[in-house]
């Protein structure tokens, strides 16, 4: 199953590309090409959901579960049969309430796209949401059944809290709150389980089904809602660009073309102060706007630039400091995945964004630069190092040739954006066969480097629109609940005004970017947070700005600090530690911080090409 969705979403790239080339080339689309995108995604997406979770990668918060797995595996044990239970049950109800939908399209043989001129059946693509959902739901209940035979005296603490939660809920089903102190009651419950290590899209379905349920005293709506959203909602053509930015990103690294922005960085910067560490940010930058990743960054670089600057005799810690503190420009300077994820939960153009995102990312970067340069001066036993010396077969011709698959790819996918030419999904086609060609034209790809970025791009994509959908579930039960427009108005009430909320924001990204992840984060917050902004009549398109740096400081700081775990996970170097890494990481945090200052009080930063 993993493999066909994997070999699906890399079909999209080709089938987008001859839908381009035949409008622009030929004058002759291809008919229905928005309506083939939207069902394979949702299709690919189920048909890989059992492998993700297979190998693990539905993404969750590890605080407490990996303390339990240490000290108390009994108990940690019996949370991991209720999270199995939880998903089964998720998942059994997609495919419980999708089946009617595959018996209809069935049976009366319905067809999508234009008729007259290019239909097919809807009913295959049902029944794969049936399928995987179905397959998905088995193999949480085998986890479950691998899980619970080491259920052995889980201790009166966890059972306590067990038999507390059900008794809550029981509570609150029959304590006739208003619909707004559900919502609140179920943010709450949202924390916990969070906290408790359960899955994060499953926890978001769980609570927003129950708040459903308990709003509307209805489960079939809940159900109904769930099904819906995971066949109508991911069924849109332009959710196509998450697999094809992932797909672009990974061929991108494949093709060393981070190894050669470096040396011509390097190069380039070779009589500077600190210039080792000032080439990193700017191929950081250069990567940034091929790949839309900051692991990515944080992967590629840690294998590039920090053994450089070790030969060169720059501190450790300045050094894996450097490399992990810069990889946040991923998700900044456009293309970017956190500005793609901030635009479907806010309904706000991606293209809009990428525009929105420019100005600042070489703000950032170049606040990175300078702030190098002051370390490399003033604090030069923190930074160590010596001048590198050019290296002899480097030339200014030698470089742009180097430079040119960048350039060219830039030029496809932001030029083409910014020209008219594509849309955000068409655009990343366009650069995945361009990342495509480059990686076969420079000998990089063999058949099992395509095949494992194939199936990489398959975990990524359903980790990232898994949330969304979760995201999406419980910002509707929000919605029923009326709580975000009851924060507006206490928000109002309290005087803090746009900026002074933005600020509480910030806040609250920096506290959750301890323990969550980038994408979790803005699914988890969002879904509140935009209908404030928007009541305060602040600019959605800024706040997405303010948000995304917001968030992508949180990779950089303990305990979770994903950026740092990546650099230690890549360079293997037992001299080196997580401290060190994460104490590394301390000036370009603080740049951030300083950066988010100037974003939130000088809004025309992100809006220069508005």
């Amino acid at each position: 199953m993993n493999s066909v969705g994997a070999l699906w979403l890399f079909g999209l790239t080709f089938v987008i590309c001859a839908d381009v080339a035949g409008r622009y080339l030929f004058d002759a689309p291809i008919q229905g090409a928005a309506e083939i995108v939207g069902f394979s995604v949702v299709a690919a997406l189920f048909l890989a959901f059992p492998s993700t979770l297979h190998v693990g990668r539905f993404t969750r918060v590890d605080v407490l579960i990996e303390r339990l797995e240490a000290r108390r595996p009994g108990a940690a044990a019996l949370l991991a049969v209720i999270f199995h239970f939880a998903g089964a049950v998720v998942f059994g109800l997609i495919a419980w309430g999708t089946w009617p939908r595959f018996e209809s399209a069935w049976a009366s043989d319905e067809i999508t796209g234009t008729p007259g001129v290019f239909t097919f059946p809807v009913w295959p693509f049902f029944g794969v949401i049936v399928f995987g959902a179905a397959a998905t739901c088995l193999e949480f209940l085998l986890q479950l059944a691998q899980a619970a035979p080491r259920v052995r005296r889980p201790g009166w603490g966890v059972i306590s809290a067990l038999l507390a939660s059900g008794l809550a809920f029981a509570w609150i089903a029959s304590a006739g709150l208003t619909n707004t102190q559900i919502g609140l009651v179920c943010i709450v419950l949202l924390v916990l389980l969070l906290y408790s290590g359960m899955p994060i899209g499953v926890v978001m379905i769980v609570v927003g089904f129950a708040g459903i349920w308990l709003i509307r005293g209805d489960p079939e709506l809940g159900i109904r809602t769930l099904s819906r959203s995971s066949s109508e909602y991911l069924k849109n053509y332009f959710f196509g660009v998450v697999p094809l930015y992932v797909l672009m990103g990974l061929l991108v690294s494949v093709s060393d073309v981070g190894r050669d922005a470096f040396d011509v960085a390097r190069w380039a910067l070779r009589g500077l102060r600190g210039g080792l560490g000032v080439a990193t940010v700017a191929a950081n930058a250069l990567f940034a706007s091929v790949t839309g990743s900051s692991i990515a960054s944080a992967a590629v670089f840690t294998r590039i630039a920090t053994p450089e600057m070790l030969r060169f005799g720059y501190t450790p810690r300045f050094a894996v400091g450097v490399v992990a503190g810069t990889s946040v420009l991923g998700m900044l300077i456009p293309p970017s995945l956190l500005l793609i994820v901030y635009g479907f939960i806010a309904e706000e153009s991606v293209g809009a964004l990428f525009l929105a995102a420019i100005v600042p990312g070489l703000i950032l970067a170049s606040l990175m630069a300078l702030a190098i340069v002051l370390m490399a001066t003033f604090m030069p036993r923190y930074v160590g190092g010596q001048e590198a010396k050019p290296m002899d077969t480097e030339s200014v011709r030698s470089a742009a040739l180097k430079l040119l698959p960048i350039v060219i790819l830039i030029i496809v996918v932001l030029g083409g954006i910014y020209g008219g030419i594509f849309t955000p999904t068409e655009s990343a086609a366009a650069g995945a066969l361009g990342a495509l060609l480059i990686a076969l034209a420079r000998r990089k790809l063999t058949w099992r480097s395509l095949w494992s970025t194939m199936v990489e791009t398959g975990y990524v994509t359903v980790s990232v629109l898994f949330l969304l959908l979760a995201a999406r579930i419980f910002g509707q039960m929000l919605a029923m609940s009326n709580l975000p427009q009851q924060m507006s108005a206490f928000v109002a009430e309290a005087q803090l005004g746009l900026y002074g909320f933005a600020l509480a924001f910030v806040l609250l990204a920096l506290l959750l970017g301890t323990i969550l992840d980038s994408v979790s984060i803005m699914v988890i917050t969002l879904p509140f947070a935009v209908p404030v902004v928007k009541a305060l009549g602040g600019d959605l398109i800024w706040f997405g700005i303010v948000a995304t740096v917001a968030v992508e400081t949180g990779l950089l700081t303990p305990p979770f600090g994903i950026s740092c775990y990546v650099v230690k996970s890549t360079l293997d170097d037992p001299r080196i530690t997580l401290n060190q890494i994460f104490a590394g990481a301390v000036p370009f945090v603080l740049v951030m911080i300083v950066m988010l200052g100037l974003l939130v009080f000088v809004p025309p930063l992100s809006l220069v090409f508005k």
